[in-house]
């Protein structure tokens, strides 16, 4: 039997968060982006507010600490480690990061669409919205000083990556643009993103088409080539595998409540 898929499945909500301090630790990666007002957060010994313009990256098992400063609302995305395509070091430490006009309003659009508290959203919209919120902050990073000791700069090598999609891609192209031999790539590759090449570039690529399947206009099998597959078929197939419908459906399914 198939694992269930809410260990797998993000999930996006609109959260007011009081003036009474609390704290909270979870399993999941956690990505707070402010929308409306300020609140303030502390994670591992770090307090910084966040507004508008800010976002607090929280790593699973992190404990942190939060409060409101007056009234607010801000956008909550819970990342399962097998969910949307991220790398792994991404979430190594918490930290802010700053927003700008491109995420901002991206952050602006999905909020407007949720409901305080709104624990029912289509597992479709969850899904996507993550994907494009996650998209737009690999877009922005930039590399660790812990990555450039690394000598594997993970944010430039996601965008590289989301930048071909399209292509017929291999390992051995990617580890020589890197400029490293392939048993040393695949080792660094490992460690950065916490899976292998081809199967983040397989996420990846399924991440991606989840946000074309939104344009009804756009044909399974123009997707299917966009995103690298060698046809409609073998897409569908890795499709169905792991989203467990066919895109087809994914599309016509916009009822879907999360399960």
């Amino acid at each position: 039997m198939s694992a269930p898929l809410a260990l797998s499945t993000p999930t996006v909500s609109l959260r007011r968060y009081e003036q009474v301090q609390a704290s909270d630790e979870h399993d999941f990666h956690q990505i707070v982006l402010g929308f409306d007002g300020a609140m303030g957060m502390a994670v591992d010994g770090r307090e910084s507010q966040i507004d508008r313009h800010r976002a607090w990256i929280i790593p699973a098992g992190a404990r942190h600490e939060y409060w409101a400063e007056g009234v607010n609302r801000q956008l909550v995305l819970d990342l399962p480690a097998s969910s949307v395509a991220v790398p792994a070091r991404f979430f190594e430490r918490a930290r802010t990061v700053d927003l700008d006009a491109c995420i901002t309003e991206l952050v602006a659009n999905v909020a407007t669409s949720v409901t305080i508290d709104d624990a029912a959203l289509p597992r479709r919209f969850a899904w996507q919205a993550a994907t494009r919120l996650c998209g737009a902050l690999m877009a922005d990073a930039g590399a660790s000083t812990s990555d450039e000791m690394r000598a594997l700069d993970f944010a430039r090598i996601d965008r590289w990556l989301r930048a071909h999609l399209s292509e017929p891609l291999r390992v051995a192209d990617l580890a020589a643009h890197c400029g490293f031999g392939m048993r040393r790539f695949h080792q660094l590759f490992n460690e950065a993103f916490g899976e292998t090449p081809h199967r983040y570039l397989l996420r990846l690529r399924l991440d991606t088409a989840l946000t074309l399947l939104a344009d009804p206009r756009t044909t399974l099998t123009a997707i299917a080539l966009d995103v690298g597959f060698a046809d409609q078929s073998a897409f569908t197939h890795a499709f169905s595998k792991r989203f467990g419908i066919a895109p087809g459906q994914w599309r016509n399914s916009g009822l879907m409540r999360a399960q």
